[in-house]
């Protein structure tokens, strides 16, 4: 078993950007908190044993895959709520992730970082779950290519591909707010 001490300052590390990434996928901050404790014991029953050097590459596999599992459970939740009566969309919380108040920072400066990080986040829910999540994983978590290859399970190509496809997207769709 890996020593407590470095788990517990790995899943410390990883915790906020697991839960940004799951939150992004599932707009509900009380499954992507969930999700995030589901992958981090998973993580710790099947790869404990791992080097250290591999485990931001393997938790990302596992919170990947469980990510595509609560999928796959809320699309077929979903038929049966439609089905026997469901719920409008104003029932389902679209929680936004508020970024932090830097010390220093002009209110309008604030404002125009808000509404940067608004627009993101609307382009990136348009983006497929695939795109999204390779451009989580490679711009905000830098994870190499082979890194995210191992984390989505695909090939290093496929990542390449999803990569430019997600940053071309984003370009022509935020213009002016791209950073």
């Amino acid at each position: 078993m890996a020593d407590s001490n470095l788990m517990e300052i790995f899943f410390r590390s990883i915790e906020r950007p697991a839960y940004r990434m799951a939150l992004f996928s599932c707009s509900n901050q009380d499954d992507a908190l969930d999700l995030v404790q589901d992958a981090m014991c998973k993580f710790v029953a099947k790869y404990s044993e791992k080097p250290e050097a591999e485990w931001k590459a393997l938790f990302y596999k596992i919170l990947q895959n469980t990510i595509r599992d609560f999928y796959r459970k809320e699309s077929v939740r979903s038929r049966w709520r439609v089905w026997l009566g469901g719920h409008s969309e104003e029932d389902i919380a679209e929680p936004l992730e508020q970024l932090a108040d830097p010390i220093g920072q002009t209110p309008e400066r604030e404002t125009g970082n808000r509404q940067m990080f608004e627009h993101l986040q609307q382009e990136l829910k348009k983006l497929s779950l695939k795109q999204q999540q390779v451009f989580l994983l490679r711009a905000w978590e830098g994870l190499s290519v082979s890194e995210t290859a191992l984390a989505m399970n695909c090939s290093e190509g496929t990542i390449k591909t999803h990569y430019f496809r997600a940053t071309e997207r984003l370009r022509k769709k935020l213009g002016e707010y791209w950073l």
